[in-house]
C-alpha cells in the first residue's frame, strides 16, 4: 500500500519574496556628523568637472597671509586667500592633483605633452604670495594624483605622482635656487586606478587610495620596497564609500574623502582606528561638499578666521539644493570638526 504526503507551505507576504530576491545590500555606515563651512573660495573658471584639489600654505611670519593653491584641471593652477579670493590664475596647468611642502608646491599633470604627464615645480614667495615655475618634469607614469613627502631621516624631498593604471612612481626632489634636479627612486604598481594620496612625516608612511578599493599604507622612504597593509576599504565591512579620493591628516587626525556617501571618515593618525564620519552640510556663510574629490587639512594658526586650523574640501556640485555652478572650494574651521571627535 502507498501513501501520498503533500506538504503544504503558508505563502510568503510579496514583499518578503521579493526581498530575498533582491542581493544582499551592503551595511549602512553610521550617521555622520554635520558641520559647516564659513568660506568658499570664488569659482574655478571652467565649467563641468573642473576643480579638483587644494593645497594648504602657512605663511612663515603673518598666519593670516596663508593660501590655498588647488586645480582647475581644465587648464589652471588657482592661488586663493583665506577669504576665499583668488590672487592669482597660471593658465597652461592641467594640474589633477597639486601638494606643497615648505614654499615648493608641484602639481601632477596628466594631459601634459608628452603623452605621459608631467609635473610642474613652483617656488611660492612669501612677499608676494605668487608661485614661480621653475621646471617640468617628465614622468613615467601618467601623472594624475600626486603627494609630497620630506624624509625625517634624510631630509629630502620626494614627489609622489600616480596614474589611473594604478602605477605610482617617486621622485627625489632637489631644489636649489630655481634650479631643480629630479630622480626617479622608485616605480611599483598599486593594483587598479589610484589618485589620493598622503605622505605622513610624523610616521614616515604613505597613505594611498585606491579608488575601488580603499586605502593602503605603504612606506614613504624610497627604500620601503611595496609591502602595504590596508587602512580601510570600501568592501564589506569597511566605511568608505567609492571612490577612494583626497586624503590629508592633521593633528592626531587622518582624514579620507568618501565620495560616494558625499562625506569624510576619520581615523587615529597613531593607532589607524576609524574613529566615525562627519559631513560638510550648507550653512548661512557656504553650501556644503558633495562628490568631493580633493582634501586637506592642518591644524597651524592661520590667523583670526581660522587659529586652530583649517579643513578644505573641494565642492563637486556647488550651489544650493537642486543648483548648480562651477566647482570651488569650501573651508571649515578645523575645531568644529575635531570637537565631533575627540
Amino acid at each position: 500500500m502507498s501513501f501520498s504526503i503533500t506538504v503544504r507551505r503558508a505563502a510568503l507576504p510579496a514583499a518578503v519574496l521579493a526581498a530575498l530576491a533582491l542581493p544582499s545590500a551592503a551595511p549602512a555606515h553610521a550617521a555622520a556628523a554635520s558641520v559647516t563651512a564659513t568660506v568658499e573660495t570664488a569659482p574655478v573658471s571652467h565649467s563641468g568637472d573642473a576643480a579638483d584639489d587644494p593645497a594648504i600654505w602657512v605663511h612663515p611670519t603673518d598666519p593670516a597671509k596663508s593660501v590655498v593653491v588647488a586645480t582647475d584641471k581644465k587648464g589652471a593652477l588657482e592661488v586663493y586667500d583665506m577669504t576665499g579670493a583668488r590672487i592669482q590664475r597660471i593658465t597652461g596647468d592641467y594640474g589633477n592633483n597639486v601638494d606643497l611642502r615648505g614654499d615648493i608646491v608641484v602639481s601632477a599633470d596628466d594631459e601634459a605633452a608628452d603623452g605621459n604627464g608631467a609635473m610642474h615645480v613652483y617656488r611660492i614667495d612669501a612677499a608676494t604670495r605668487q608661485l614661480k615655475r621653475l621646471r617640468d618634469i617628465p614622468t613615467e607614469v601618467t601623472a594624475h594624483g600626486i603627494c609630497l613627502y620630506t624624509s625625517p631621516a634624510s631630509g629630502k624631498l620626494y614627489a609622489f605622482p600616480n596614474s589611473t593604471s594604478g602605477r605610482v612612481e617617486q621622485w627625489e626632489l632637489a631644489v636649489d635656487g630655481d634650479a631643480v634636479t629630479a630622480t626617479s627612486v622608485r616605480l611599483w604598481d598599486a593594483g587598479s586606478a589610484v589618485e589620493g594620496c598622503y605622505a605622513d612625516e610624523t610616521t614616515g608612511k604613505l597613505y594611498l587610495g585606491e579608488e575601488d578599493v580603499g586605502v593602503w599604507v605603504y612606506g614613504a622612504e624610497p627604500t620601503a620596497g611595496t609591502g602595504r597593509t590596508k587602512l580601510d576599504s570600501t568592501g564589506s565591512g569597511g566605511h568608505i564609500t567609492a571612490d577612494t579620493e583626497g586624503i590629508t591628516a592633521a593633528g592626531n587626525r587622518i582624514y579620507v574623502s568618501s565620495q560616494g556617501s558625499n562625506d569624510f571618515t576619520v581615523y587615529d593618525r597613531s593607532t589607524r582606528a576609524y574613529l566615525g564620519r562627519f559631513a560638510v552640510s550648507g550653512g548661512t556663510a557656504a553650501d556644503g561638499c558633495e562628490d568631493t574629490d580633493g582634501i586637506d587639512a592642518t591644524a597651524a594658526n592661520l590667523g583670526p578666521a581660522f587659529p586652530q586650523g583649517v579643513f578644505i574640501c573641494q565642492d563637486g556640485s556647488n550651489g544650493a539644493p537642486g543648483t548648480s555652478g562651477n566647482q570651488n572650494f569650501k573651508f571649515v574651521p578645523l575645531q568644529r570638526i575635531t570637537a565631533q571627535f575627540g
